[in-house]
């Protein structure tokens, strides 16, 4: 009889272990799967952005003995831009960078659209028909390697667009999700970006419209390589952080950074 409840006692110990195991593995696997967001009629963009305002971001590889002339060339379209009094201002360029880590050879250039894509096609009409700027653009095209141009919006959760001053880095951080994954993307950022505001490096960040879909950006700014460091590891020292990163990896179908420098008539420093 005593050997019989011994045995009973060790079963009955085993089941609460494997209880308490299974419920740590559930607690864990629950910030790893995907929480289901309910189908809506509305459209993404609605959903994740408030501004009628279009952002136009070029990425241009210039050829690697081409860099002064490019960078040249690219002041030259800034300028005419600025001269243009039919664009009302409503075209600006935000920030121009040169890539100092990640794909070398590479600039990238943000510009700002007041009035959504009408305020595109007035802009796209105009240089289709100024022979001053297709001279500048058939110019660039013999100093570039490839180009790529695509239309975003930004997140309506992302802090204000500030303008920064010397000296500092930038750092982008493009990710390609799974098609039909940009609302629950949305969701868990909405909260994460909170943990990043407290030292003020959240620049900008942005959805595809056009261009590659299912593309997220975020630019962070920071003063130097070390402070990203310390950035970063404040962050994850935040409660709540690491389970925000959790929710949103198993979104990512691929991921990529790159640190950039301000071009010297970046409108951000």
């Amino acid at each position: 009889m005593a050997n019989s409840l011994k045995c009973i006692n060790s079963i009955s110990s085993n089941i609460r272990n494997i209880s308490t195991t299974t419920a740590k593995n559930d607690a864990w696997l629950s910030k790893i799967f995907v929480r289901k967001i309910e189908p809506t009629k509305e459209s993404h963009s609605r959903m994740l952005s408030d501004k009628e305002v279009i952002y136009a971001l070029q990425t241009h590889n210039y050829r690697a003995d081409s860099k002064k002339p490019y960078l040249t060339n690219v002041k030259n379209i800034v300028d005419w831009i600025g001269t243009q009094d039919s664009l009302n201002k409503n075209v600006q360029l935000v920030g121009s960078w040169t890539v100092n880590v990640g794909d070398q050879d590479q600039a990238l250039h943000l510009w700002r659209f007041i009035g959504g894509f009408q305020q595109i096609d007035a802009f796209n009409n105009l240089t289709d028909t100024s022979l001053e700027y297709q001279k500048i653009q058939e110019e660039q095209g013999k100093l570039v390697r490839a180009r790529h141009l695509q239309y975003l919006l930004a997140f309506s959760y992302w802090p204000q667009i500030l303008l920064r001053q010397p000296k500092n880095i930038y750092e982008i951080r493009s990710y390609a999700l799974k098609p039909g994954t940009m609302i629950e993307w949305g969701n868990n950022w909405a909260r994460a970006i909170n943990f990043r505001k407290n030292n003020d490096e959240a620049f900008a960040g942005f959805f595809s419209q056009i261009g590659r879909l299912y593309n997220v950006h975020h630019i962070w700014c920071y003063e130097n390589l070390n402070k990203r460091k310390e950035t970063r590891e404040s962050a994850w020292r935040s409660p709540g952080w690491d389970e925000c990163v959790a929710y949103t990896v198993p979104l990512i179908r691929e991921m990529h950074c790159r640190v950039m420098v301000p071009t010297e008539f970046s409108p951000t420093q």
